[in-house]
């Protein structure tokens, strides 16, 4: 029993951002653990890319988070399809690496509608469905461990990846009674083939001098955790903002 654990067979999971960095990982791991997966995302390309190197049962829908009309579009078909899936990963997320002071707010309000009110609005409507299906469900919010603490020219994203992390705890709250479990994983400073190129630079290296454990985390070690959240293992955790950042919160000031 202990080796089935983590086994996703029967369940279908949404994971938004399919198309690149930590949602291209997490639609490969959630597969592979025997999910049905729903790759969605701007780039139809990039899904499509994906879509071949996954072995198990998939499909691509598309989806723009800052888009109320893309997201009621993205669950009727899924509600055509399968009723409702049973996990959402809410990965979908962007970044502005301006100064405050150099901030606009056009800038602003696309970094906060997508990585939190598009976070909402997915859950929103993904909680709907499993209510009007009288079904549990597990949401999984990517958060950042800039949620929990600051880092230079970074204002948006760290106000953003907060909001998400006191929307996480919120949603726990209210849906624990239904049966829809809500936590989020704060990811630290993780090797990605978006930013490999960056943590390659001077400025790059400096980021990864400041971690404990001396160097940046792999995609692959998500996997234990990402996989507990949505599978069965983490029935009694709701709530739940699991940093995984190889010690930086715990930095001393």
């Amino acid at each position: 029993m202990t080796n089935n654990i983590f086994d996703l067979t029967g369940k279908v999971a949404l994971i938004t951002g399919a198309s690149s960095g930590l949602g291209r990982h997490f639609s490969k791991t959630l597969s592979e653990a025997g999910a049905t997966v729903i790759l969605s995302a701007r780039r139809m390309d990039n899904l499509v890319a994906l879509q071949k190197e996954i072995k198990g049962k998939s499909f691509i829908l598309p989806l723009d988070v800052t888009s109320p009309e893309s997201v009621d579009n993205l669950f009727q078909d899924i509600k055509i399809e399968f009723g409702s899936a049973d996990i959402l990963v809410n990965n979908a997320g962007v970044n502005d690496t301006r100064k405050f002071k150099d901030l606009d707010e056009k800038s602003w309000n696309y970094v906060l509608e997508t990585n939190l009110n598009g976070a909402y609005r997915v859950a929103k409507t993904f909680t709907d469905l499993l209510l009007e299906e009288k079904k549990p469900g597990s949401i999984i919010n990517i958060a950042s461990i800039l949620g929990i603490r600051v880092g230079l020219n970074l204002t948006s994203y760290a106000a953003a990846k907060a909001g998400l992390i006191q929307l996480t705890k919120s949603m726990a709250l209210e849906l624990a009674r239904s049966k829809i479990r809500v936590n989020a994983i704060a990811p630290g400073y993780i090797l990605t083939g978006i930013n490999d190129d960056f943590f390659e630079t001077k400025e790059g290296q400096g980021y990864i001098k400041s971690i404990p454990m001396n160097r940046l985390g792999l995609e692959s070690e998500l996997d234990g955790l990402l996989l507990l959240l949505a599978s069965d293992a983490s029935s009694f955790m709701t709530g739940s903002i699991i940093p995984v950042d190889g010690g930086h919160l715990v930095n001393p000031l």
